[in-house]
Formats: C-alpha cells, sequence, structure tokens
C-alpha cells in the first residue's frame, strides 16, 4: 500500500477515502442490494431487514449526495420512486467482493488469523 508524508487533500491513506465512501453499518448493504438493480424504497427496507424508516431515507439522501446513488422519482400519485447505483457507486463492487472474500476466509472461527 501506499504511504505518503503529509496528507493530500486531508487523507492520511489512500484507503480512508473509500472508507468514508463506506462509512456506517447500512451503506454496504444498500450498495450490496442495489448491485441487482434499481429498487424501490419499501422493497430496500425490507431487504435490509433491522433498519429504521429515518435511517435509510438519511442513508439513501448522504449516498446519493455523495454520488453513490440516484433517485428517479416518477412524480406519480402514490408517489413511485426507484433507488438505483451510479457508476460511482457500481465501481465499489470490487471493494465489497473483497470484502467478502475476505470475511468468507475467515469465517472458520479464526479471527485472530494474520495470514
Amino acid at each position: 500500500m501506499a504511504r505518503s508524508e503529509a496528507p493530500k487533500d486531508g487523507w492520511h491513506c489512500p484507503a480512508e477515502r473509500t472508507l468514508d465512501f463506506l462509512s456506517g453499518k447500512w451503506r454496504p448493504m444498500v450498495i450490496f442490494w442495489l448491485m441487482g438493480g434499481s429498487l424501490r424504497f419499501n422493497e430496500l427496507q425490507r431487504r435490509l431487514g433491522a433498519i429504521t424508516h429515518r435511517t435509510l431515507s438519511k442513508t439513501l439522501k448522504e449516498m446519493e449526495a455523495d454520488g453513490l446513488v440516484q433517485r428517479q422519482d416518477y412524480g406519480e400519485i402514490p408517489p413511485r420512486v426507484d433507488y438505483s447505483l451510479t457508476d460511482r457507486g457500481r465501481s465499489l463492487r470490487p471493494v465489497l467482493q473483497a470484502m467478502e472474500e475476505w470475511a468468507l476466509a475467515r469465517s472458520d472461527g479464526n479471527q485472530g488469523d494474520t495470514q
């Protein structure tokens, strides 16, 4: 991994930038579910399970502001809104896949393994 002597643009380590986009409990899971295609709010909430309406709404707004998620409002009554990943959001797929592979490789109870 590349190391820099002084912070560039406020980042001490290049991975910090990625971690900032994935910060919080729900962001990686929202990205995971949206990798399969666009979803309506209620369907996304059902798939996530224990997330509250307020938390999901806040998370989606933050992710939209970060350019990871796009919101499509169809202007219909009753309201119909779909959420999908942007190109930037989809670009996190290899990061999440690497995290999944790491977790699966260490799911045998050897969390202390440093190899």
